[in-house]
């Protein structure tokens, strides 16, 4: 049996990753008329930006208290966010939270079980690909939404 392990991605290399994801994200935001972006939804689920609002309470606040070890509640809910522009701000905000935060999670603390927003056990990788992951799953919800509504989402290969 092999023990040693390789490094197959760098953590500034899954950084990377995840910001050229956020930045698509990003634009498919942008995509949405303000109206439908607020109170569009399709078979009952949310509008999308009440996905994106779950996207805000999971990846920036997630990152930060695995580099402070600080635990805080999850809170997906932003009271007063009404216009496109404000949950627009509230993304780059969250964006400039990850890149800040990110450089003080140590290499070893990726492989340690972690429990975050007190609730949920995993490692810390395994917790970031879950931070990818949902975001992937919920840009696709909006993806669908975008063409029911007749509007071209961003090509889903273009990230920077």
């Amino acid at each position: 049996m092999n023990t040693t392990t390789a490094s197959l991605i760098t953590s500034e290399e899954l950084l990377a990753h995840w910001q050229g994801h956020r930045a698509l994200t990003r634009r498919v935001i942008e995509a949405f008329p303000e109206k439908e972006l607020f109170n569009y939804s399709i078979g009952g689920m949310r509008s999308f930006s009440g996905m994106v609002m779950e996207l805000l309470g999971i990846g920036a606040p997630g990152i930060q208290e695995i580099a402070t070890g600080q635990i805080n509640p999850l809170n997906e809910h932003f009271e007063g966010i009404t216009q496109k522009e404000q949950l627009l701000k509230l993304w780059d905000e969250a964006t400039e939270k990850i890149n800040t935060y990110w450089p003080q999670i140590s290499e070893d603390q990726f492989s340690k079980v972690i429990t975050i927003f007190g609730q949920y056990e995993g490692t810390t990788w395994s917790s970031i690909f879950y931070f990818i992951d949902n975001e992937i799953h919920h840009r696709g919800e909006g993806y669908v939404y975008l063409r029911s509504l007749g509007i071209t989402p961003p090509f889903f290969y273009e990230r920077p």
